[in-house]
C-alpha cells in the first residue's frame, strides 16, 4: 500500500466555478428576463417617437444621410450614428411593432452584464499583488467567480437601471456601456493572452462604437489607462512605457467624437447652456444629485423618470450635498495613493459622471439613466466589502438580495406599462414638476379625461412660467370638453409666445377650421407650411380649409405638393381626389382614386367613392360595379383630413 500523501490536493472546485462563463450566462439571461419580462408591452415613451421616427422620409438617404439631416435636430440621436443605426435596424425588421426594440434593448443589457462579469472576475484572478505592490490580493478562482458574479448579478437586475433598458431611446445610454466595459475587457485580455493583438484590435474597435453611440464614452481611453496603472503595470509611467501605441490608438478615436459633436453644434434634447446664469445653477443642483444617485444605487427608492428642469437653488440648501461630492472626491483621491483598487472604482463612479454633471444642461438635471456604468463600480465595491467581511456567506447574502432587486426591478416595469401610469407615477412622486403634468395631462386627454387633464395642466401653468406649451395642452383640454371659444384663447395666447412656430400656426389654423372659420384659418395654415414646407399633414388641412373657403383651385395644389412629398400614402392621394372632385375635375378624381385602390385594394372606401365620381361623370355601370365591390368588401368609414397636432 503506497503511504498517504503528506500534501494532499485542494478539493475539486463546486460545479458553478469549472464553468463560470457558461454559468454566469445562464444565471444573468434568466434573472433579467425575470426582472424584465413586462417590459416588452411598455409602449413608446416620451422622447421614443421623435428620435426613432423622426421624419421617416429622411430614411430614403440611408444611414449616412440619416445622421447628417439629424444633426442638429436637438434628438437623442443627434449626432449618434451607432445608435441611429440599431434603431433603423429594429426599423427594418419589425416597423413600429414595440417589443422588437425592447428585445435589442434587453440583449445589450445581458450582455453588458456578461461582460462585467467577465471583467470583473479577469481582474481578481489575473491581476494580485503586482509591480506596484499595493494592489488587491490575488483570490482563488473559485471565489473570484463568485464576487463578479455576485456583482454582475446585482448590478444587471438593479431597479435603478429601469430607466437605461425601458426606455427604449436610452438605448444611447446602455449600448455605450456595453461598448465601454468590451474596451475594458479586450485590453484586460490583451495583457496576458498569447496573441494579444486579437484583444486590443477588441479594445479599439468597441471604443470606437462607442464613440459613435454617446459623448460619455470619451471616458473609456482614460479609464483603461487608469485600469492599466492600478492592476497591470503599477504606475502610470509604465503603462505608458510598455503600451504607447495601444493608448495612442485609443486617443485618435477621440477624433471622430470631436467631429460628431461639432456637427451637432454641441446641441441634443438636453441641450447644452453654456450662459453664465444658467451654468452656476446647473453645477449647484448636482449637489443634489450625485447624493442621489449614490443613494439610490444603495436604497433605489424613490425613483423617478423625470425630474423636471430645478430652479436656481439657493446656496445654503444645496451646502451639505456640495460637501457630500467634495469628501468623495477627498476619500477618492487619498484612496489613489493608499488603496489604488478602491480609488479606481471611485475614479470609475466620479469620472464617468463628470462630463455629465460639469457641462450644464438645460433640462435633464437630474438623470437616473446616468448611473449606468457608475453604478458599477458601487456594486463591485459592496460585494468586494461583504465578501471580505463574510466570505462566502457574505456572497450568498448578495445573491440573495440580487432577487429582492430583481423583483424591485419588475416592479418599476410595472410602472413603466403606459405613459398613464408612467406619468402619474411621476407627479405623485415630483409634484412640483411642470414637465411632468403636461405630460401626464396630455396622457389624460389621450384617455378621453378632459377634466383630469385640464387640472393637470393648469397646475402645470402655477407651477412654471406661461409658456406656448402650456397654452396649447391648455386648449386641447378645453376642446375634449367642448369650450371651443376658450380654447381659442389658448391657441392664440400660444401664437403670442412663439409667434414664428410652425406647430403653434397649425393649430391655430386647423382649430378656427374646426369652428367653420375657414377664411381665418387659411392665413395660419399657410404660416405653418412655410415655417415647415414639406409636412403633409399640414398641407391637407390647408387644403381643407382653402376648400371650405372657396378657393378650390389652390386646395388642389396643395394636395398635389403633399403626394410628391409621400407619393405612396393612400390618404393623401385620397385628399387629393376630393379636392379634384369638389373643384369639379372629375375625371382626374377618379384617377386619384383608382390610384388609392392600387394602394390598398383591400379596403372598400376608395371603392365607394371611386363609384361617386363615376356616377358623376355618367358612367353608372362601373359605377355600379364599384359600389358592389365596396359592399363585399365592408368598407370602413372614409379617411378625412387629419386632426389637428397636439
Amino acid at each position: 500500500m503506497p503511504p498517504p500523501n503528506p500534501f494532499p490536493t485542494e478539493s475539486a472546485p463546486p460545479w458553478w466555478a469549472r464553468r463560470p462563463g457558461i454559468t454566469a450566462a445562464v444565471v444573468i439571461t434568466l434573472a433579467a428576463l425575470a426582472a424584465y419580462r413586462t417590459s416588452f408591452r411598455v409602449p413608446f415613451l416620451f422622447d421614443d417617437l421623435p428620435s426613432i421616427f423622426h421624419q421617416p422620409d429622411r430614411r430614403d438617404l440611408g444611414l449616412l444621410g440619416e445622421v447628417l439631416s439629424t444633426a442638429r435636430d436637438q434628438l437623442t440621436v443627434s449626432g449618434r450614428p451607432v445608435l441611429q443605426a440599431t434603431l433603423a435596424l429594429n426599423r427594418a425588421l419589425g416597423g413600429a411593432t414595440v417589443w422588437g426594440y425592447h428585445a435589442v434593448n434587453l440583449a445589450i443589457h445581458v450582455l453588458a452584464g456578461l461582460t462585467l462579469f467577465g471583467l470583473v472576475r479577469r481582474t481578481l484572478v489575473g491581476f494580485g499583488i503586482g509591480d506596484g505592490g499595493s494592489r488587491i490580493e490575488a483570490i482563488r478562482p473559485d471565489e473570484a467567480t463568485g464576487v463578479a458574479l455576485a456583482a454582475a448579478l446585482l448590478w444587471t437586475v438593479h431597479p435603478l437601471q429601469t430607466e437605461a433598458v425601458t426606455y427604449v431611446i436610452q438605448r444611447a445610454e446602455s449600448l455605450m456601456g456595453l461598448f465601454f466595459l468590451l474596451t475594458l475587457y479586450g485590453f484586460a485580455r490583451a495583457v496576458d493572452a498569447p496573441r494579444p493583438r486579437r484583444w486590443y484590435a477588441l479594445a479599439l474597435a468597441a471604443c470606437l462604437l462607442g464613440m459613435g453611440t454617446k459623448e460619455v464614452m470619451a471616458l473609456a481611453p482614460v479609464m483603461v489607462l487608469l485600469y492599466d496603472r492600478t492592476f497591470v503595470a503599477g504606475s502610470l509611467r509604465e503603462a505608458w512605457r510598455r503600451r504607447r501605441g495601444f493608448y495612442a490608438a485609443l486617443a485618435a478615436t477621440w477624433v471622430p467624437l470631436v467631429l460628431l459633436v461639432a456637427a451637432t453644434g454641441g446641441n441634443r434634447g438636453g441641450s447644452f447652456a453654456f450662459a453664465p446664469g444658467a451654468a452656476v445653477s446647473y453645477w449647484l443642483t448636482q449637489g443634489e444629485a450625485i447624493p442621489r444617485y449614490l443613494a439610490l444605487a444603495l436604497w433605489p427608492h424613490p425613483l423617478v423618470f423625470e425630474y423636471g428642469v430645478l430652479a436656481r437653488p439657493d446656496l445654503v440648501a444645496v451646502l451639505p450635498g456640495l460637501l457630500t461630492v467634495a469628501a468623495l472626491v477627498a476619500v477618492v483621491l487619498r484612496a489613489w495613493w493608499r488603496q489604488p483598487a478602491v480609488g479606481f472604482l471611485g475614479a470609475w463612479f466620479l469620472g464617468i459622471l463628470a462630463p455629465t454633471s460639469l457641462v450644464p444642461g438645460r433640462t435633464e438635471m437630474i438623470v437616473e439613466h446616468r448611473m449606468y456604468l457608475p453604478l458599477a463600480a458601487v456594486v463591485t465595491l459592496a460585494v468586494a466589502v461583504v465578501w471580505r467581511w463574510a466570505g462566502r456567506r457574505g456572497l450568498a447574502a448578495c445573491l440573495a438580495l440580487a432577487l429582492g432587486a430583481g423583483a424591485l426591478t419588475a416592479a418599476r416595469n410595472r410602472d413603466y406599462q403606459s405613459r398613464l401610469t408612467l406619468w402619474g407615477d411621476t407627479v405623485r412622486k415630483r409634484p412640483g414638476n411642470s414637465l411632468a403634468r403636461l405630460n401626464y395631462g396630455a396622457a389624460l386627454c389621450d384617455s378621453g379625461r378632459f377634466s383630469e387633464a385640464l387640472a393637470q395642466f393648469e397646475d402645470a401653468r402655477r407651477i412654471g412660467p406661461d409658456d406656448a406649451e402650456v397654452e396649447i395642452d391648455l386648449a386641447a383640454a378645453l376642446t375634449g370638453l367642448d369650450r371651443p371659444d376658450e380654447a381659442l384663447v389658448h391657441f392664440e395666447r400660444a401664437e403670442l409666445f412663439m409667434p414664428d412656430d410652425a406647430r403653434v400656426e397649425y393649430n391655430l389654423g386647423s382649430h378656427l377650421y374646426r369652428m367653420g372659420r375657414a377664411p381665418e384659418a387659411v392665413p395660419h395654415l399657410e404660416r405653418a407650411v412655410r415655417l415647415a414646407p414639406g409636412r403633409p399633414s399640414m398641407l391637407v388641412n390647408l387644403a381643407a380649409a382653402l376648400l371650405q373657403a372657396g378657393r378650390g383651385p389652390e386646395a388642389v395644389a396643395r394636395c398635389e405638393e403633399a403626394v410628391r412629398v409621400s407619393p405612396d400614402s393612400p390618404e393623401l392621394h385620397y385628399n387629393l381626389a376630393a379636392a379634384l372632385l369638389a373643384t369639379g375635375r372629375v375625371d382626374a378624381a377618379i384617377g386619384e382614386f383608382r390610384a388609392v385602390i392600387r394602394l390598398v385594394p383591400a379596403e372598400g372606401a376608395p371603392h365607394l367613392a371611386l363609384a361617386e365620381a363615376l356616377a358623376r361623370a355618367g358612367r353608372d355601370a362601373e359605377a355600379a360595379a364599384e359600389r358592389a365591390t365596396a359592399r363585399r368588401l365592408q368598407p370602413p368609414e372614409a379617411p378625412g383630413p387629419p386632426p389637428a397636432a397636439r
